[in-house]
């Protein structure tokens, strides 16, 4: 990566951290449903890392896969030599055969999940790298890219994220491409100050990313762009990972469970029975 101490960063330059669903099962069902295909999608993500690019020549664009099984780098702007379609393709891929490859040793049921955790990982220990290079550095922002569900056994990795990227000023941007919202999305850029959004139409989906997501958070100031609206901010239980809606949460390490236990599966503390006022005594204290 080029040194960061050896250029001149105003406040439009942007280091953007794409994240991108390649889940195979996903973009499968995709394909049955409707004719918004996965190298459709990819056109749209192409035109718009170009035009990130264009728009100032300081601008550095990072692009993670989250697969079904994995998530890895798989373009990098400051340290690619070849043409930027061919080097994307051709690592994207490689990731997305490696993937399937993983994905046959199991049986999957439905869409499945993809990797959102490990990814929004990723891009926060890269953009940490960038923060302890020097003084002068891009202002960085993730894009997540995502259509797969939510995972429910990922509900404390990505909160870990979330929060780790609004203790370091990093909003998370979202674009849906699903046909149902995430509701761990929709609480990432609620939490960290970014962008959510669902394209009503998924043909256009290079002019929401354009007039929405390519601007810099200089610029944004000046912009009437999306606001939040019906945020879900349920949580998952760590027992069987269901989202609900009312729940116990341990007083030691905040674990959430669905049901009453004895004792919390996550730092071993034991749970108290309630006990019963008795009326005499509640109206003494009246």
């Amino acid at each position: 990566m080029t040194p960061v101490s050896s250029k001149l960063y105003a406040d439009d330059v942007s280091l953007l951290m794409v994240l991108i669903d390649t889940n195979p099962y996903f973009w499968s069902s995709m394909n049955n449903n409707t004719s918004f295909t996965f190298s459709k999608f990819l056109s749209h993500v192409l035109a718009f890392l170009n035009s990130i690019l264009l728009l100032n020549q300081m601008n550095q664009v990072v692009v993670i896969a989250s697969g079904y099984n994995s998530c890895d780098y798989v373009f990098d702007s400051s340290t690619s030599s070849m043409q930027r379609a061919e080097c994307l393709l051709e690592k994207l891929e490689d990731f997305v055969d490696k993937d399937e490859s993983l994905s046959r040793e199991e049986s999957v049921d439905g869409v499945g999940f993809s990797l959102l955790s490990g990814s929004l990982s990723m891009a926060l220990c890269y953009i940490q790298r960038v923060f302890r290079s020097g003084p002068l550095h891009p202002q960085p922002r993730i894009l997540c890219l995502h259509g797969s569900p939510d995972g429910p056994g990922q509900y404390v990795a990505v909160m870990n994220s979330i929060f780790s990227a609004q203790r370091s000023m990093v909003p998370i941007d979202s674009c849906v491409i699903g046909s149902q919202h995430s509701a761990f999305l929709q609480q990432a850029s609620y939490i960290t100050g970014g962008v959510y959004l669902k394209p009503q139409v998924s043909d256009g989906l290079f002019q929401y990313l354009s007039t929405v997501f390519a601007t810099d958070l200089h610029s944004r100031g000046f912009l009437q762009l999306p606001r939040p609206v019906g945020v879900d901010f349920r949580a998952s239980c760590f027992c069987h990972k269901n989202t609900i809606d009312m729940g116990y949460i341990c007083s030691v390490c905040l674990s959430i469970f669905c049901k009453h236990h004895k004792k919390c599966s996550t730092c071993g503390s034991n749970f108290g029975e309630a006990r019963k006022q008795d009326p005499s005594a509640s109206d003494q204290r009246r």
